[in-house]
């Protein structure tokens, strides 16, 4: 008799449900709900552009709907039976931020504070918490330098403890008022088990071990003494908060009555600990040593693991260096870059002219097949990527994007090529980071909407990194992963499975593979070095160097690229 998992992915825009199939990893349904909240989801201010919140209602909405639609439409597959389901699993964004009072209830969710922005899920993409990472990250620079060596040295304007100092700053009625802090990742299966204490529900060291500086070497979060020297309300709320951190393979109890009489599924339904988004990808993709996984979307996520018997030293730049967070036995290693689709739908949508198309889907497809007719080099043009502010290896999210090279006849096409190319240029730059510090890899495993969608990218990410990608075999890799971390907490014994390393074999595997082309990156190398002039020019204070060769030498390429046509 066949069982089954069912994986939950909490994303940005929309939420989603797949039911995976564990003798196999074929997924044989799926559902998704877009959150009706503000734009796409996302509850901004218009006095202040650093604003994204998000409505927890939109997420219980949105939960009830994807189980029940994803269940009916399996019911459609040979001999499924919903009682087959033995596990869920759970990824959502990070660091994605809810203040609940002491019944686990939502603030927002209460009549006083039903409109008010800081009561609500602060997303994982605001970045108005700028003063107070800093404010973070220089007392831990002084005070607890270990800290920082797992992070890369900046603690983060996205995570935990800066949005909770900002709420403090910003709104004490709302700070006060919050009894806990709750990370999506960990609400959404609390939520499914019912459970209303927030001291009581399962923490993920995925978010807590990359977001909230916890690790076990120093007893779990920051210790009291040091957040009093950030502001002495978040020493007293530490106690309200958590102890222990533990893997998302880790069960956080099984479905409610409440709840299973809803989807009518069965209580003895397994609930695993939640996980982040981009580590359930990472599982979803088949993450093993000497691969590193690539989430490529709106932002991209570089992940790799690393056996904990081998020590990983301090990793400037890499956001998060954590034992157990990705797969149990391993360090789980982060880095990113906050816009890459993200950057590419801005220049579609605000800068593309109409000649191009009449919608998004007709621009971007009329820009991809025109910019694949142009070779490495022939644009011209060099930008860097930080629309959005860098993660890695600057981490630093006061700066803006740039675009070098152009002329009276540069054209839209050869704009977005550029761009991509910028993309590849920082994933290369990551990619340096983690060898210069002997943590080598041979292959890449790419996932996410941009992988799946602009085989464009793909190849230039390959032709500059000089890496074979592969492809990922499904097309919902977070919430796949879901469902395995969810397989392997339900255990052997109800049908799952014991080990992430035995899932893996059975659930993930590879659907093609891009390999590098030596010609182009020849060009690509030239053209990487301008860039890192750039880089290290407009992205940090000690580089003293002379940028009056960066323009002829573009110049130089491109004419040698066209002369070849």
């Amino acid at each position: 008799m066949k069982k089954y998992s069912l994986g939950l992915d909490f994303g940005t825009n929309s939420c989603r449900a797949i039911i995976a199939d564990l003798s196999d990893g074929s997924e044989i349904a799926s559902a998704v709900f877009n959150y009706p909240s503000g734009q796409s989801g996302i509850i901004t201010d218009p006095g202040n552009p650093s604003v994204a919140r998000q409505n927890p209602q939109d997420y219980i909405e949105g939960l009830e709907y994807i189980i029940k639609a994803s269940i009916e439409s399996a019911r459609s597959t040979k001999d499924f039976d919903a009682r087959d389901i033995i596990s869920i699993g759970v990824d959502a964004t990070s660091s994605s931020v809810l203040p609940v009072d002491e019944n686990m209830t939502p603030l927002c969710m209460k009549p006083e504070f039903r409109n008010n922005l800081n009561a609500m899920v602060w997303l994982w993409k605001d970045h108005s918490s700028i003063s107070e990472s800093e404010k973070i990250t220089r007392l831990a620079k002084d005070k607890r330098p270990l800290y920082l060596m797992k992070i890369g040295g900046v603690y983060s304007v996205e995570w935990f403890w800066s949005k909770i100092l900002h709420c403090l700053n910003e709104d004490p009625e709302v700070f006060h008022k919050a009894f806990s802090f709750v990370e999506i990742s960990d609400y959404i299966p609390a939520v499914l088990t019912g459970e209303t204490d927030s001291r009581n529900i399962k923490r993920c060291i995925s978010a807590a071990g990359h977001k909230a500086m916890y690790n076990d070497e120093w007893g779990g979060l920051p210790d009291e003494q040091f957040l009093a020297l950030v502001h002495p309300e978040l020493a007293l709320l530490r106690g309200r908060l958590y102890e222990k951190a533990v893997p998302s393979i880790i069960p956080a109890g099984n479905l409610s009555r409440l709840w299973a009489e809803k989807l009518g599924l069965s209580e003895s339904v397994v609930i695993s600990t939640g996980c982040v988004d981009a580590h359930a990808g990472a599982v979803g993709s088949g993450i093993e040593p000497g691969k590193l996984v690539k989430i490529i979307g709106t932002s991209t996520c570089d992940m790799m693991i690393w056996p904990k018997d081998k020590p990983v030293n301090y990793l400037p730049g890499i956001s998060g260096v954590v034992p157990d967070s990705i797969v149990p036995g391993y360090y789980g290693i982060e880095a990113g870059q906050p816009a890459v689709g993200d950057m590419l739908l801005w220049f579609v949508k605000e800068l593309t002219p109409a000649e191009y198309g009449n919608t998004l889907k007709e621009k971007f497809n009329s820009l991809g097949l025109e910019a694949m007719k142009l070779s490495a080099g022939e644009t011209g043009l060099l930008a860097l990527d930080w629309n959005n502010g860098n993660r890695s290896v600057l981490m630093d999210p006061r700066l803006s994007g740039l675009i070098l090279g152009q002329s009276l006849y540069t054209s839209a096409p050869e704009i977005y090529r550029a761009l991509i190319e910028s993309t590849a240029f920082g994933a290369l730059t990551i990619i340096n980071r983690l060898e210069e510090n002997g943590l080598g890899f041979k292959d890449i495993i790419a996932c996410g909407g941009l992988a799946l969608n602009n085989p464009l990218l793909m190849q230039i990410y390959a032709d500059v990194t000089g890496k074979t990608i592969h492809l990922a075999k499904s097309e919902q890799t977070g919430a796949l992963g879901a469902a395995i971390l969810s397989s392997v907490a339900a255990g052997k014994e109800k049908g799952g499975f014991m080990s992430l390393e035995e899932a893996r074999g059975k659930m993930t595997g590879i659907a093609k593979s891009y390999y590098p082309d030596a010609e182009n990156g020849k060009t690509y190398k030239e053209l990487f070095s301008l860039y890192t002039q750039l880089y290290e020019s407009f992205g940090t204070a000690s580089w003293h160097g002379n940028l009056s060769n960066v323009m002829k030498t573009l110049i130089k390429i491109r004419d040698e690229k066209r002369k070849l046509k």
